[in-house]
């Protein structure tokens, strides 16, 4: 186990990489955890979870409402947890962060830590503190930022991803080098999802970068208050789509991306767009879907960086060089547009 400590403004978090379940019990308590997943997770690994309190949930974004919170709440009070318990979330985005949601809520507030099972978690979700739940079509619009205790890092769990999975990932692996790393950009470019899987230090290396590259934009802004903000980069359109169709997180952010991207050529110049449509196609991503402008904008102005009639836009100034740009509400939607009438070309 390789354990590396980053410390934010409010709590230091331990990172165990190159770890194994097994080894759990010595970051934790066993008779003070409790493990949080989904059935998926609890099927694929059930002997991992033998002889640990463990709360299974249903599995899928759907489920990441205040009503799965609330019943995750009374199993606790059914464990007798109290305000020395620990509650250990083992899955993807969806668990991570219902987990750090109920915690911090619970007894008014309880430690926590996750163990990430896919990749989207492992690079992305798990890290930072950002912990909530959806409101009908409107993604994480409850929550707070509150570090867990520790994220603890089995590969073995990547072993059982479908290769939907192992794309969903990768959108925000490509989303980190767009906007921070263009050396990271160019390994990207250079290789394939095949052999990414492939190769056990390779994975293992991209995991490490894109952790410090996260980590290290939370240290410096860790409740949203400047550039943590660039983290958002496809995500504006991107969650939009996905509360509206049958999209992937990692779709979804892989068609918000390549609009960003089109937006920074028309506002800020930017010519890397086809590069960048090539990299995400390799890694099994799409790039160009027609949608019902209307329905979208509908959702999309509800974003969280918005500020009353302007959106604050996450573009590329250059690959590796993201920005902020306020953009016009109603400018937006015209882009929007013209962008969807270019994709039906293209399609």
């Amino acid at each position: 186990m390789n354990k590396k400590k980053f410390i934010f403004s409010s709590a230091s978090v331990d990172f165990y990489f190159d770890a194994l379940f097994s080894q759990l019990d010595k970051v934790v308590d066993r008779k003070k955890a409790i493990l949080i997943t989904d059935e998926h997770v609890f099927g694929a690994h059930k002997t991992k979870f033998r002889n640990w309190n463990v709360i299974t949930l249903k599995p899928g974004e759907a489920y990441k409402i205040q009503p799965t919170a609330d019943a995750i709440i009374e199993q606790l009070i059914g464990f007798q947890a109290d305000r020395t318990s620990m509650l250990v979330g083992v899955g993807g985005g969806v668990v991570t962060d219902l987990t750090g949601y109920v915690a911090s809520i619970f007894m008014r507030g309880i430690r926590f830590g996750f163990v990430p099972t896919s990749l989207l978690a492992m690079v992305d979700a798990s890290i930072g503190g950002k912990n909530g739940i959806d409101v009908g079509q409107y993604k994480n619009m409850v929550g707070i930022i509150r570090q867990p205790s520790f994220i603890f890092y089995d590969q073995s769990f990547l072993k059982t991803l479908p290769d939907a999975e192992w794309s969903n990932g990768f959108a925000e692996i490509i989303k980190h080098a767009c906007i921070l790393d263009a050396k990271a950009f160019n390994l990207l470019a250079s290789t394939t999802l095949e052999r990414v899987k492939k190769s056990r230090k390779l994975m293992q290396d991209i995991i490490l970068r894109n952790v410090k590259l996260k980590a290290g934009v939370v240290k410096k802004d860790e409740f949203e208050n400047g550039d943590r903000k660039l983290l958002n980069f496809g995500h504006t359109l991107g969650h939009a789509l996905e509360t509206q169709y049958e999209l992937t997180h990692g779709q979804a952010v892989s068609l918000g991306m390549v609009f960003a991207a089109w937006l920074s050529g028309k506002l800020l110049g930017f010519k890397d767009i086809e590069r960048l449509e090539n990299v995400l196609i390799n890694f099994g991503l799409p790039t160009r879907a027609g949608f019902d402008v209307e329905k979208v904008f509908k959702v999309l102005v509800m974003d969280k960086k918005r500020v009353s009639t302007t959106m604050n836009y996450v573009l590329l100034k250059k690959t590796g060089k993201g920005i902020i740009h306020a953009i016009d509400i109603e400018a937006l939607k015209l882009h929007l547009s013209a962008f969807n009438a270019s994709n039906k070309k293209k399609t």
